[in-house]
């Protein structure tokens, strides 16, 4: 069953009261005297994204007993952190633009962009360590998804050099790179809620999986499969030197010397960029796309199985959808 744009419309509906607090939140942690700071800070507030972080805090809270101030602080914390991130990363990748405007680094430079990065960084951490319960336990969560992202990013580096990244290189990063905030919303929201270490655990697991299945669909858009309106070209990451799940399974349907070539020309993309091309059509060739979305589609139903261990609850029926939502969406 397709789950649409719709579905997760209604969900953030049903949650607008909690999504508005939160936004309110981020609004004021962000405000400087500072004139050029905060007006590049309403610049990028313009458009905030599907604030999928601050909804998965939101849903497990619900559904492990009720939402409170805690919860949507710490949910806005992790929308904060996904962007200080973001800031990052288009100095990391020189981006011109996201969500479909020019990037503060093409803009302002990638000094301005790494200083504004930093200065959300440092708001999510005073937002979480305020919290007026849990806040010491939840800054070592948030805390530890920082290193993850250090350390997501600095392999990826590693492996676009090499180009020999494995299955278990490429799910390390993006646990590391996507996952680690996914999960960090969902355990801080249980944790606001007081739940068991069972639970935490339970939801901890469906929203790592869940966080790898959100980036593999990303990965899938790169070979131009899905509709995506991602913002960037066909075989953007193939430039970029990344070995994605596509192309992971379609060298695993080719013996070792066809994989060393292929593995060759990644190796040499900036100097033949042309090879792009040819890298899309061995996936296509040998099922690389499909391979994959059989891989996204059991890690869905990974993430799913681990709400068993919830009550039913319209809160767990919207987890549900939510990772449903994660395994078909169009962008």
């Amino acid at each position: 069953m397709m789950h649409s744009e719709s579905e997760v419309s209604q969900i953030k509906q049903s949650l607008h009261p909690f999504l508005q607090r939160v936004e309110c939140l981020i609004e004021e942690s962000l405000r400087s005297d500072v004139g050029l700071l905060d007006s590049v800070n309403r610049f990028l507030r313009e458009r905030p994204g599907k604030m999928m972080r601050p909804i998965l805090a939101i849903l497990c809270a619900g559904a492990c007993g009720s939402v409170g101030e805690d919860t949507l602080s710490f949910a806005a914390a992790a929308e904060l952190l996904h962007n200080a991130t973001l800031l990052h990363d288009d100095v990391v990748d020189d981006a011109p633009e996201r969500r479909g405007r020019p990037t503060v680094s093409s803009i302002l430079g990638g000094r301005a962009s790494v200083l504004i990065g930093d200065y959300w960084l440092v708001r999510c951490m005073q937002l979480a360590i305020k919290a007026d319960h849990f806040g010491n336990r939840v800054i070592n969560i948030f805390a530890k998804t920082l290193a993850d992202l250090a350390q997501g990013e600095m392999l990826q580096m590693e492996k676009a050099s090499s180009a020999d990244t494995t299955l278990d290189d490429y799910l390390r990063i993006i646990y590391c790179k996507t996952a680690s905030l996914f999960e960090t919303a969902a355990l801080s929201g249980s944790i606001s809620a007081g739940a068991s270490e069972e639970v935490c655990k339970a939801l901890a697991g469906y929203a790592a999986a869940l966080g790898i299945a959100f980036q593999i669909k990303d990965d899938i858009f790169d070979y131009g499969t899905g509709g995506s309106s991602l913002g960037k070209p066909v075989g953007q990451d193939i430039l970029e030197q990344k070995i994605t799940l596509p192309l992971l399974c379609a060298m695993d349907e080719v013996p070792e010397s066809e994989q060393t070539k292929i593995r060759s020309l990644v190796a040499g993309i900036a100097d033949n960029p042309s090879d792009a091309g040819k890298i899309v059509e061995f996936v296509s060739s040998h099922g690389g796309v499909e391979k994959a979305v059989e891989f996204l589609d059991r890690q869905i139903e990974k993430a799913v199985s681990y709400l068993d261990v919830l009550p039913e609850s319209n809160e767990k029926s919207y987890l549900v959808t939510f990772a449903r939502y994660v395994g078909s969406r169009n962008n």
